[in-house]
Parts: structure tokens; sequence; C-alpha cells
């Protein structure tokens, strides 16, 4: 083999290995963020500091939300891709920035609520599309001019303002300094967003100087779309089993777990299955909350099943210990749900039941079922239960 060959071969075979590393890096990438697919939200915890803490709190909700906002972060990625001046980065970023703060301020602000798995699963198509306008697919596959990309980008941080707005509204938010700390979560998801875009440029530039960055680009954009088409799907499905829900779930006797709540896990009770003993009508006012409690002998169980009309509300499933001074609860479970059935076998005697939080502004009603060993709380007897007490962690207010 001569010299010159040598040297192309040589060439040829380490393209060939920065390639296939690329590939595998891409296909790595591509199979974590589908095991994230349903991760994009809040944990119980972050919703808890949230609900306890401040403007600081909302703040460092919003960057930490942000960082792991893989739809969102993937978004950013493809709009940067391409872009080598600071001043063009900065504007497409920042017209990206404008449309979805303007919906998160707005949709939250106004309680505009619209269903989380649907707007994901349009955020997702926002992925594909701005991958697909990277590898110049209007005029390859379908011989058009593409759309005007700051007006599309524009448009689609609109979108994504919908999506985080609907992941803060799974709060119970604060009516008295509702405007400051939506603000707060925003600045700190331009604070992630600016990290995060940071880290993007340095591994955007590092690759650009590589003669494998041609193959990278592809790589990237296509497992880009590919993700995106794969969560459209993923999110479509979670929309599917909520508007189904009734037709997608199964009756089955709950299961009592270590915690005394019952398993209710692929369940939803019927009135066939328990006979109620009580009906009971709670109307939380607009951007209000409520408790309502039952009181129970230890080991004394009952079972439950409650819904709204249509809106889904925070809950905290919890119970308090009789004559307990210190502001003690023990929380069972809690999230946003429009309805829920279950049972529970009471760890301790005192008041167990539910803490719900109105986050829209419109009144809801829930209609509440409960059936087993409890003694409804009277209005006279509640007075003797709320002995002073020390403030407690969660915020309520009692429905009787």
């Amino acid at each position: 083999m001569s010299t010159s060959n040598y040297i192309a071969y040589s060439g040829n075979y380490r393209r060939l290995k920065q390639n296939l590393f690329l590939l595998i890096v891409g296909l790595f990438l591509f199979a974590l963020l589908t095991n994230l697919a349903f991760a994009h939200g809040m944990s119980e915890e972050e919703k808890q500091a949230i609900i306890d803490g401040g403007n600081w709190q909302y703040m460092w909700l919003g960057a930490t939300h942000m960082l792991s906002g893989y739809d969102h972060l993937a978004f950013v990625f493809g709009i940067i891709f391409f872009l080598t001046s600071f001043k063009d980065i900065a504007k497409y970023v920042t017209a990206f920035t404008l449309g979805h703060s303007v919906t998160l301020i707005f949709a939250t602000f106004n309680a505009i609520q619209l269903n989380y798995f649907l707007i994901d699963a349009v955020i997702a198509l926002s992925v594909c599309y701005i991958a697909f306008a990277n590898i110049d697919g209007f005029h390859k596959y379908l011989s058009i001019n593409p759309p005007n990309m700051m007006l599309m980008i524009i448009g689609l941080g609109l979108i994504h303002g919908f999506g985080l707005s609907t992941r803060l509204q799974d709060l119970p938010l604060s009516e008295d300094a509702l405007l400051l700390n939506i603000i707060s979560f925003n600045i700190g998801i331009e604070l992630g967003q600016i990290s995060a875009l940071f880290a993007m440029l340095v591994l955007i530039t590092a690759w650009r100087k590589t003669q494998g960055f041609k193959a990278f680009s592809l790589i990237a954009n296509y497992t880009l779309i590919f993700m995106g088409i794969f969560l459209f799907f993923m999110q479509m499905h979670g929309y599917e089993h909520t508007v189904n829900a009734e037709e997608l779930s199964v009756s089955e006797t709950p299961k009592p777990t270590s915690e005394g709540l019952a398993d209710t896990s692929g369940m939803l009770m019927t009135e066939s299955v328990t006979k109620w003993s009580d009906s009971i009508e709670i109307t939380i006012p607009a951007r209000g909350e409520k408790e309502y409690k039952l009181q129970l002998s230890k080991g004394a169980s009952f079972a439950y099943s409650w819904k709204t009309e249509s809106e889904a509300l925070f809950f905290d499933f919890h119970g308090e210990p009789k004559g307990d001074t210190r502001g003690y609860f023990k929380s069972y479970q809690k999230g946003t749900e429009s309805r829920l059935s279950g049972s529970l076998v009471a760890p301790f005697e005192g008041t167990h039941g539910w803490y719900w939080k109105n986050g829209t502004r419109s009144p809801v009603s829930i209609f509440l079922k409960v059936s087993g060993d409890y003694q409804i709380i009277q209005k006279s007897q509640k007075k003797e239960l709320q002995a002073p007490k020390p403030e407690k962690t969660h915020q309520s207010i009692d429905s009787l």
C-alpha cells in the first residue's frame, strides 16, 4: 500500500470511528430520554417545598424544572445548533424566551388550564419541527420554502409556555402573592435555560471544530426528530388514559399496605362494589382551599370515592392524631386528580381526611362518598377538636 493510500485509509478509518462514536452517543441519549418520557414534572418534595417556601423557592424550582425539562432543552438545542454569532443566538433565544414567558405568566395568573399530556405532545412535535428545519427538510423533502423561523420560534415558544404553566398550576398557588410567585418561577426558568444554553454552546462549539461535525449534526438532528415522534406518541397515550379513565380502569378490591392506605393502583371503585353510607358535596371557592375530616379509632377502616365535575385539584389525604398539640400530621397520599377511590386503615386514633386546593378562577364542587367505621365530625364536635395548635407546615382551611 502506498503512503498516500495509507494516509487516506487512516483518515477514513478515523472518521468512521468518530461517526460510530457519535451514533452510539446519539442512541444512548435517545434511550435515556425515552426512559424519562413521563419524568417531566414536579416531584412531591418539590411541590411541598414550593408550598411552604417563598419566592426564592419558586425561583429555585423554576431553574431545576427547566434543567430537567428535556423537551424544552431539546428545542433550545435545535434552535442554536447551526447559529455561530452571538447576535443570532441572542435574537432567537430571546424570541423563544418572550414566547414562553408570556403564556406562562398569562395562563397561570388567569388559571387557564389545558391537558398537560396534550400540550406536551405538541411540544414534542415542536422538537421535530426545529430539527427538520435544521436538516433543510422543507427544501429536501417537501420542495417548499420553510416558514419564517423567527415567527415559528415565537409561536412555538407560546406553546412551551402553556406547558410550563400546566405544571406550575399543579401546585396550590397562593392568591396573596400570585403574580410575584409566578414571576419568580419564570426568572428561575430563564436562569436554568441560560445555564443549559451555556453547556450546549460549549459542546457544539467544540464539536464544530472537528471533522466529524457534519456527521454529528445529521445524527443529532435525526435523533431529535425520532425522539420528538416517540415523545408525541407517549404523551398521546397518556392523554388517551386521562380522557377515557373510566373505560381503562379495572374494579377490584383494594389491598391494605403497611402505611394503612389501600393500594388503589389500576383500580377505580364503583358503587356496585361498595354500598356508600354517606354522600357529601363540598364546594371550594375560586382560588380557595378546604378540608374534610372523619373521626376514626386506631385500626378502623373506611372506603371512599370522590370526584369533581371536571377540574383536577391538588389534594393531600392525611391524618392527625387525637390530642396532638405539636401540629403533627401524617400524609398518606397527595397529588393532583379529578377523581380518586380507595380505602384507609387508620394507623392511629384521630381525624383523617382530605385537604383540597382549587387553583382555578371558578368554584369547584367535590362529590365525596364514604362507608366504614368512622364518625362524621359535626360542627359542635369540631369546636372541641380544634384545640389551639401550632401552625402546621401545610396550608389548610376547614370546610365544616
